[in-house]
């Protein structure tokens, strides 16, 4: 699941740099690594910092992801050096679609499914994903215009492969979140999650967990992967999620932005 997507978003490029792939022309870059690079010392500074100087090149904020199982352990180190920001440190969780995709949306056992007036639907047009960019903003109060784009766009690449849920009530979106399919991987990966604060703890995120188990075990997808935070982590392992390591974002903004 640490690999860049079988097919990138409409004006995502793939470019190969020994060990690495790059993603150029997204939102923002990034940069996929495997476990181990195979370099060290001068040669690892001299792979990080040609990211770097490629994306200051074009003005970008690139990012690069480490797991904690990840080597060589001055990796972290070494892009720090360069520049490299850790962000926050996320979970990796995984979990059986099948086990997970219960039919009320809820929690095995706890027999609680959506709040009286929630639908949720799977969407996939410009407009819905705007409102869900707006809902997402508004609640991390963050700039998060670009996000709209990179749905869309990854519909677009991918339709089959794509499923972003919104939960509705009264015409608002109250939480939504997507998911990439990767069948030939064996894995989907969730993503987004965000419920507004008035709608938490009602089971609408689990039922979000719950249709898109269901959605990737009918594909054929046996595992789910989440990177999560520690608010939706708690939750997901009571779902049944298991944790397998930690990553850590590390990301080079260019200077001024």
């Amino acid at each position: 699941m640490r690999g860049a997507p079988p097919t990138p978003s409409p004006g995502v490029v793939y470019e190969q740099d020994g060990p690495l792939v790059r993603a150029v022309g997204g939102f923002r870059g990034f940069v996929f690594c495997p476990r181990d690079p195979g370099l060290r010392g001068a040669g690892l500074d001299r792979l990080i910092e040609r990211q770097r100087d490629l994306f200051a090149g074009r003005g970008e904020t690139v990012e690069w992801r480490v797991h904690s199982h990840d080597r060589p352990p001055e990796l972290t180190e070494r892009l720090r050096a360069a520049g490299f920001a850790a962000a926050r440190r996320n979970t990796v969780l995984v979990g059986e679609s099948a086990e997970l995709g219960t039919e009320s949306g809820a929690a095995p056992g706890t027999g609680r499914a959506l709040p009286e007036g929630v639908v949720v639907r799977r969407v996939s047009g410009a407009a819905d994903m705007r409102r869900i960019g707006a809902m997402q903003a508004a609640v991390w109060d963050m700039d998060l215009s670009w996000l709209a784009g990179f749905l869309t766009g990854r519909i677009e690449a991918a339709p089959e492969d794509v499923a972003v849920l919104a939960a509705e009530a009264d015409g608002q979106i109250v939480s939504a979140a997507w998911m990439f399919l990767w069948p030939e991987r064996g894995f989907a990966g969730l993503r987004g999650g965000t419920t507004l604060p008035s709608w938490r703890g009602l089971g609408v995120y689990r039922a979000l967990v719950a249709r898109r188990a269901r959605i990737a075990a009918a594909r054929g997808v046996p595992y789910l992967q989440v990177d999560a935070t520690g608010d939706s982590l708690p939750i997901l392992r009571r779902l049944g999620f298991r944790t397998v390591t930690k990553m850590t974002p590390y990301v080079w903004t260019p200077p001024g932005r």
